[in-house]
């Protein structure tokens, strides 16, 4: 039982991986029975009885066994196996339910297959069956993966509807509190313990939690809008008033429209609590429930806000609030169209009586959506440009995740953040990968421009080279980010300013993924000074 929990990185022959194994150990929450160390005290001994070595661990802390997202250690679990780099002949699991509770069986039977299909074999240490492959085994695997998202499901009906009568009796039932108010602990016998900040958690769960009026600027703040919203002020003058003051809001960023509009529909300001609103069970979609299964409960809590000044408030609300029907904002839109012959966000947003782009995307999902069911073509050749980068977004994708297996390779961990196209190694170098794209002038050698970035993290930078016409891949250059840090959107060079700005061309990805790889590895890894002779 010693070796549990001990990550090894050897790497031995491939005829010795049978007396290796990996453990995969997960635990949804900290209050559950059988924490991460219990489950490798199990594995351990089970793998001094097999005569098994344990090289390494995947572990899941705090993460739902619903659903494979946010589980990092499965995910590079499942990564390791499919790429073949494991050197290890078995994994070790607590029990079936590990896997996660799936409401889809076959898919902890899925990721099972697959590290199988790789030469791994799969022991479930606490079962009372031998994963043999049997007929016998089968089944009772699939009875417990059954078992095991049925649990999920009791256990969900169960929680929901301790919830609902705790709202009835007007507790707090998770979420941060709206601005103004804020969450204070309740022991036993309604005993007070105190007030929480944002993102803590009651310790005992016995504990209870109710809204309370909070901070008395905030307070102040907020009587202070539902009285500008009566006497006339709009709800984006309101929130361009209090970012001119610094007021932050709940979050800590800037007022907006629809923060002011949201603020002044808050029913808890008045002392009401609300609950049910919409669900979300077993990590599907959440949706929004009709008011008559809405739990509410008057007077749970005190108001900050008289009764008659919300009632005021929300019939002005609602006549300030003019509800289109769908076919009269397209019909609306036609006639700004035929009027201006042309269309653009700015546009809709500064014609009087046409709803917000937003309420239009809401409605019709896309701007090429909406403009289509107007009949409206717009620039062909801005489309054009916007497939053409969606494109190219997805090839630099793909090239971040080669480069991302190649570190793998080398023994560096490596993630990808897709949303700025980044590569992180070690979580400490980062490498963005971008389009350098064909420009020529009249009278100007050709050029290529990279966009600017404000947010790049230091690093380096990848970019493929378009040719004419910006039609296909040139080459690669690298370049460190320091080299993009200069004024303007755009950032130019040429081929005979290339070696001056510090930008290095190379002819395949192959080439500069080894280039990089040399460089990272030298920064993460600083050479050994000589011994003195």
């Amino acid at each position: 039982m010693g070796n549990a929990l001990v990550v090894r990185k050897d790497r031995l022959p491939q005829s010795q991986k049978m007396q290796r194994a990996a453990q995969y150990v997960r635990m949804s929450t900290d209050y559950q029975q059988y924490s991460i160390e219990n489950q490798a005290a199990a594995i351990a001994t089970y793998a001094q009885l097999h005569q098994l070595t344990i090289v390494r661990t995947y572990r899941d802390e705090g993460r739902s066994g619903l659903k494979i997202k946010n589980r990092q250690g499965l995910t590079e679990l499942l990564t390791d196996v499919r790429s073949g780099r494991v050197d290890f002949g078995h994994l070790l699991v607590f029990d079936v339910s590990r896997w996660g509770r799936f409401q889809d069986v076959d898919e902890s039977a899925h990721y099972e297959f697959i590290c199988r299909e790789a030469g791994v074999k799969v022991a479930y240490c606490a079962e009372q069956f031998d994963n043999d492959n049997s007929l016998l085994s089968s089944i009772i695997k699939n009875i417990k993966r059954v078992m095991a998202a049925e649990f999920s499901r009791e256990l969900s009906g169960k929680v929901h509807a301790a919830a609902m009568r705790l709202a009835r009796l007007g507790f707090k039932m998770g979420g941060p509190a709206p601005f103004g108010l804020e969450r204070h602990v309740l022991g036993n016998g309604h005993r007070p313990g105190g007030s929480l900040q944002a993102g803590e958690r009651k310790y005992l769960s016995t504990d209870r939690v109710k809204l309370a009026p909070g901070a008395k600027e905030q307070v102040e703040v907020v009587r202070w809008i539902f009285r500008e919203y009566l006497r006339g002020a709009t709800q984006r003058a309101i929130a361009r008033e209090l970012n001119e003051r610094g007021v932050p809001s709940i979050e800590g960023h800037s007022w907006s429209r629809s923060g002011i509009s949201n603020l002044l529909r808050q029913e808890a300001y008045i002392g009401t609590a609300i609950y049910n609103r919409g669900t979300k069970k077993l990590g599907s979609k959440r949706k929004q429930n009709p008011k008559e299964l809405w739990i509410r409960s008057e007077g749970a809590f005190e108001s900050i806000i008289d009764s008659d000044v919300f009632v005021r408030t929300r019939k002005a609300l609602e006549e300030r609030c003019v509800r289109i029907p769908e076919d009269e904002m397209l019909l609306r839109l036609r006639k700004v169209l035929m009027k201006k012959g042309k269309l653009s966000a700015d546009i809709i947003k500064e014609t009087p009586g046409l709803p917000s782009i937003a309420t239009y995307l809401k409605h019709f999902g896309t701007v090429r959506d909406l403009y289509r069911l107007i009949g409206y073509t717009g620039k062909q050749g801005y489309w054009d440009k916007l497939d053409a980068y969606k494109r190219w977004v997805h090839f630099q994708l793909g090239n971040a995740a080669r480069l991302k297996e190649t570190f793998e390779r080398s023994g560096m961990s490596a993630s990808i953040d897709a949303s700025n196209v980044c590569l992180r190694i070690e979580d400490t170098v980062s490498i963005c990968f971008q389009i350098a794209r064909w420009r020529m002038h009249v009278g100007r050698p050709i050029r290529w421009t990279i966009a600017r970035r404000a947010r790049r993290p230091k690093g380096w930078v990848v970019a493929a080279r378009l040719g004419e016409k910006n039609a296909a891949i040139l080459d690669y250059v690298l370049m460190p980010s320091t080299s993009l840090s200069f004024e303007g959107q755009l950032f130019w060079f040429s081929e005979r300013s290339r070696a001056s700005q510090r930008i290095e061309r190379f002819d395949t990805f192959e080439e500069l993924s080894r280039v990089l790889l040399r460089r990272v590895s030298n920064t993460l890894v600083p050479p050994r000074t000589k011994r003195a002779k």
